[in-house]
């Protein structure tokens, strides 16, 4: 498995948890960090699946 893949559900992961918790405390920039945050580590999670799959691991 790709780093990328690794580091990029590591970060959908905490922007999901800064994203709930700029929710819970109503605090908007810390939600739209968490929102920003998820999208990035989507695109790195995938980023890494193409890597992988070009490699033949996936």
């Amino acid at each position: 498995m790709d780093k990328d893949r690794i580091d990029g559900a590591l970060k959908n992961a905490a922007g999901s948890i800064k994203e709930a918790t700029g929710k819970v405390v109503g605090d908007k920039k810390l939600e739209a960090d968490g929102v920003a945050e998820r999208a990035e580590g989507k695109v790195q999670n995938t980023v890494g699946g193409v890597k992988d799959t070009l490699r033949g691991d996936a």
